[in-house]
């Protein structure tokens, strides 16, 4: 729920909506240690589930083993726990044994003919997201009888149920297998230097990318070859798919967040040796030891103690006393180590024997701390032990709690800090397990502790200190000599100061870092799949709408828009005062002049009475004889919108607090081109967006948008600017340039002219191509003006420069129309496609039609898909990304299909809820410990994660994390109801389809 204040001027109104409406993220994470109080409270505790679960072993997920695989060395995916992805489409059965020796023969190029049966069906890899259906059908079943094309067009191949998944567990990552490569290496053709030939350090680039990532060598390879070649994501993912193993756009941007943390790594190693270089300490250990290191942690560890300006460390300082020889010896032949010899009376630090023998004793713990045997043998015994990490109210936050109640029973003053530490109360005294610990506890913990509330430490059981002091004395650190009893006093003494000042820090450190790093990528993971959601909603097409953006005391702003987006109308009515009846004659001439029948109103302020105000209007059939229908949207970012520059540009003429009613509006229309206009961190979606790294946060989000955008396409002929920035291969500046030579030249005619463009280079070109589309029905509307000879005249007088490397040169001579631009098919397979339509005897003008449907069963029906790619000279999955493109309708849309929302019309308020009334509504964000469901009350409800059950679920939706995901519509018990705190509880009855 959004809380807007209205203020009396119009500007002020919008900024203060905007304020409003950017806190709406903020509500659901203010309300994440919120939720969390009894109600919320899981069945066990968690130091109750630590009693439950010790002894137990922790069960690995397996990492996409879609069946058993024989053993192969760095080849194979190994275990991994995973986040879920939803049901790919179109995939085949993965490599049998017989398969796996195939691979392993160097023959790379033979293509396996397994599995042809569904060559028919829409590829998720292609779409990189997943594509709901209300079909499903048996992508193997050769031998059933086959639906109509249209349905195996659209059809979804559901999971093995024989996979291994446990719920509300992270979910086997799946690399899906076509039946093309079937994990065969297909090697990427180098054009220049390889990457990991930059790479200065004791380890192999595609060596440890392919261990951290679980991935196939090959694969590693040809992905890093991709991206140095500055490849986008959805590029890859669509056209290159057969090279990277088919991999969905979420795998790939880890695999490159992956090589950028390890080239990070690289050049600041180099750095840091160049630098202790000029300082004269840097040694061939210190070196070696610098170049072994995989981690920013690991560097940082070793390099502390050399840092400039921090104190000298205590082994360095027994070092530069000259004792490192002594500390050798006491190793390597303790039987001639003397002490006495190296203590010098005028020297401090070695002035006595006590501070000799401390001198070696830090030496010795410093060599063991940074040694890699030893560190992997200590987090070897932590594996096998229980590590706990417990929090605690802090001294300062128990301070402020006591004068806060003082501060309550002082009627004059307000209290003010103790309600943001009531807020923790779960975590005064909370344990568990770090193997166990939810992603959510984690971050609530971190920002307790990053607000002086909450202490925090890791708990090592003390068995792992004495087995690791002992394995240090007796095998790994152990004199190779006989060694006499005080140096084995020194020795032992060593080994526990290594381990208590040294090491457990370390593994301290160790352990909050990857709880953390593994908590936000989750919290990211979980804004990913929301924002993807959001902005698939399919667009409501063909209609003229109107967005009411509600208010109370300021009136309800309206909007009618045309089909098109265009705005016909707008205007202020007082719905909510004595004025209402009046208003609403207004209301029903506006809606019979323009021809209105859908209503579209969000969600904020007055939202709910709004609801109530159309829905009677519409039970007396007053609007008769328009059948009006109406639905409830997001409305969060709009008033941010309403006032950035760029609705300033699109909206010059309009009020701020207008404009968020024609955002509401279009929000409908074409969610994908109006959402794209807002930061995606403020459209509701996620938790704890402002506790996590936000340069990777806007990373991804910016990745999603720009998968999304191009993988359903735009029109260049009538995209915004705004849209055109976002397809994969443009910026900001690309995209103006583009809208630039459209206004000034006409429509584009094909995507040749797209070379013609200032800035839009040859990689460019190659990027975006395949994502633009030139329909021709709204290019012939577009030049009924006249516009096609100003395009043709412009393409034509293009003149190629006579300077090397400058300007464009002509493209077409006489530019003319060509039907594969409207396809999802890349320029660059343009003369295969032309080739296969020879083949199958079909014409340009077929494209789309059910001739071109009939022709093409009729060619598999002779051919396989696998024996046409050969005869072509292409490989499989260029082909059937030909055979989609050619087949698809022009209409084709890969977004969902439309819901209106659905809620109950006799609740419109928190009043109206009892325990246990069954409700129907829309689930609006999910978070990492449950989903809020937006039930028509002007306050969403929590399904907490406990209630949503698999068997609760569908099939398809079992296998995601949390399973529940934006725009799911659920039916729903209420469980309680907490009018003072606004709080709703839900429990999950089934999600409707």
């Amino acid at each position: 729920m959004i809380l807007r204040t209205q203020s009396t001027t119009t500007a002020h109104k919008a900024l203060k909506k905007d304020e409003d409406s950017n806190e709406l993220s903020q509500n659901h994470e203010s309300d994440q240690e919120e939720v969390e109080e009894e109600e919320w409270q899981p069945k066990e505790s968690a130091p109750q589930q630590m009693k439950k679960t010790e002894g137990m072993t922790t069960k690995p997920v397996a990492k996409n083993a879609t069946k058993s695989r024989e053993p192969k060395a760095k080849a194979v995916r190994k275990p991994a726990a995973k986040r879920a992805v939803a049901p790919k489409v179109g995939l085949q059965e993965a490599p049998t044994p017989a398969m796996k020796r195939e691979e392993e023969e160097p023959a790379a190029g033979t293509l396996s003919s397994s599995g042809m049966e569904s060559w028919w069906m829409v590829k998720e890899e292609r779409l990189s997201f997943p594509v709901q259906s209300g079909q499903s059908s048996d992508a193997e079943g050769a031998g059933g009888s086959r639906p109509c094309f249209r349905q195996e067009l659209l059809s979804v191949k559901n999971e093995d149920p024989g996979d291994d998944f446990t719920f509300e567990e992270p979910p086997p990552k799946k690399i899906k297998l076509s039946s093309a490569p079937q994990g065969k290496p297909v090697k990427r053709q180098t054009t220049g230097c390889s990457l990991s030939s930059n790479i200065h350090m004791n380890w192999d680039l595609i060596e440890v990318l392919s261990e951290r990532m679980q991935l196939e060598r090959w694969v590693c390879a040809n992905l890093v070859q991709l991206f140095q070649e500055e490849n986008t994501i959805p590029f890859i993912v669509r056209y290159r798919k057969e090279i990277i193993n088919h991999m969905d756009a979420d795998d790939v941007r880890e695999v490159q967040l992956a090589l950028e943390e390890l080239c990070t790594v690289s050049k600041k190693c180099q750095s840091i040796c160049q630098t202790l270089k000029k300082e004269g300490v840097l040694n061939a250990g210190l070196e070696e030891a610098l170049k072994n290191c995989r981690t920013r942690d690991e560097l940082e560890h070793v390099y502390a103690p050399y840092k400039k300006g921090s104190k000298l460390s205590k082994a360095r300082r027994a070092k530069q006393l000259g004792l490192d020889p002594a500390a050798q010896a006491l190793l390597q032949t303790p039987q001639t180590l003397s002490l006495h010899s190296w203590v010098k009376p005028h020297i401090q630090g070695v002035s006595t024997l006590e501070e000799v023998a401390t001198g070696v004793e830090q030496i010795l713990a410093d060599m063991m701390a940074k040694d890699k045997e030893t560190l992997a043998y200590v987090r070897s015994l932590c594996d096998r032990n229980t590590v706990t990490i417990h929090s605690s109210l802090s001294k300062t936050a128990l301070k402020e709690k006591e004068k806060g109640k003082e501060m309550q029973q002082r009627p004059v003053e307000k209290p003010g800090k103790p309600k943001d530490i009531d807020k923790f109360h779960l975590y005064y005294d909370f344990t568990c397990d770090v193997r166990r610990i939810q992603h959510h506890q984690i971050l609530a913990i971190n920002r307790g502790e990053n607000l002086k509330i909450l202490t925090v430490k890791v708990n090592i059981p003390d068995w792992v200190k004495s087995e690791f002091c002992r394995w240090c004395v007796n095998v790994r650190w152990r004199p190779k000599a006989y060694a006499r009893e005080d140096l084995m006093k020194i020795l032992n003494s060593a080994v526990e100061d290594s381990y208590k000042r040294l090491i457990m820090p370390l593994l301290c450190r160790s352990y909050r870092s990857s709880l953390t790093a593994a908590a936000e990528k989750e919290s990211v993971a979980m804004f990913v799949r929301n924002l993807r959601r959001r902005l698939l909603a399919c667009p409501v097409r063909g209609r003229v709408i109107m967005g009411v953006d509600p208010g109370f005391k300021h009136g309800c702003k309206l909007a009618i828009l045309s089909p098109t987006s265009q705005i016909l109308h707008t205007d202020v009515v007082y719905l909510h005062c004595a004025r209402g009846t009046r208003e609403a004659d207004k209301l029903r001439n506006l809606m019979m002049k323009y021809n209105c029948q859908t209503l579209v109103i969000g969600n904020g302020t007055a939202c709910r009475e709004t609801e109530a105000f159309f829905t009677d209007l519409i039970a007396k059939k007053f609007f008769h004889p328009l059948d009006v229908s109406y639905c409830i949207t997001n409305e969060a970012g709009a008033s941010i919108y309403s006032v950035s520059p760029e609705a300033a540009k699109e909206m010059p003429d309009l009020d701020p607090n207008l404009r968020s009613a024609v955002s509401i509006g279009r929000r409908v229309q074409d969610p994908l081109a109006e959402l794209v206009k807002i930061d995606p961190k403020h459209i509701g979606i996620g938790t704890y967006q402002h506790d996590m790294s936000q340069a990777s946060l806007k990373s991804a989000l910016g990745g999603v948008v720009e998968e999304c955008v191009s993988f359903v396409g735009v029109d260049v002929n009538m995209c915004s600017e705004t849209l055109l920035r976002h397809v994969a291969g443009l910026n900001a500046g690309r995209a103006r340039s583009i809208v630039e030579w459209r206004e000034k030249s006409g429509p584009f005619i094909n995507r040749e002219q797209l070379k013609l463009v200032k800035g839009l280079g040859p990689k460019s070109f190659q990027q975006c191509a395949g994502f633009i589309r030139i329909n021709p029905e709204h290019f012939q509307t577009l030049c009924s003006s006249g516009a096609l000879a100003k395009s043709q005249n412009a393409a034509v007088s293009e003149k190629p420069v006579p300077k090397k490397g400058k300007g464009k040169t002509s493209v077409l001579a006489t530019p003319q129309l060509n039907a594969l631009d409207q396809t999802c098919i890349h320029p660059e397979s343009y003369s295969i496609a032309q080739r296969f339509l020879a083949l199958i005897e079909g014409r340009m003008e077929e494209i789309g039609q059910q001739e071109m449907k009939e022709r093409v069963e009729a060619a598999l029906r002779r051919d396989s898909l696998e024996k046409l790619a050969k005869t072509l000279d292409t490989s499989l999955e260029t082909l059937q990304l030909i055979v989609d493109g050619l087949t698809q309708p022009p209409s084709f849309d890969i977004r969902q299909n439309f819901e209106q929302a659905d809620f109950k019309q006799g609740i419109v308020s928190m009043s109206d809820l009892q325990k246990g009334v069954v409700l129907t509504g829309r689930v609006e964000n999910t978070t990492l410990f449950g989903a809020f469901v937006d039930i028509g009350v002007g306050c969403s409800g929590l399904i907490h994660k406990q209630y949503i059950t698999p068997g609760k679920l569908p099939a398809d939706l079992q296998r995601r994390s949390l399973a529940l995901g934006p725009g799911e519509r659920v039916e729903v018990r209420v469980l309680s109801v907490d009018m003072q705190r606004r709080r709703i509880g839900l429990d999950l009855i089934r999600v409707l389809r």
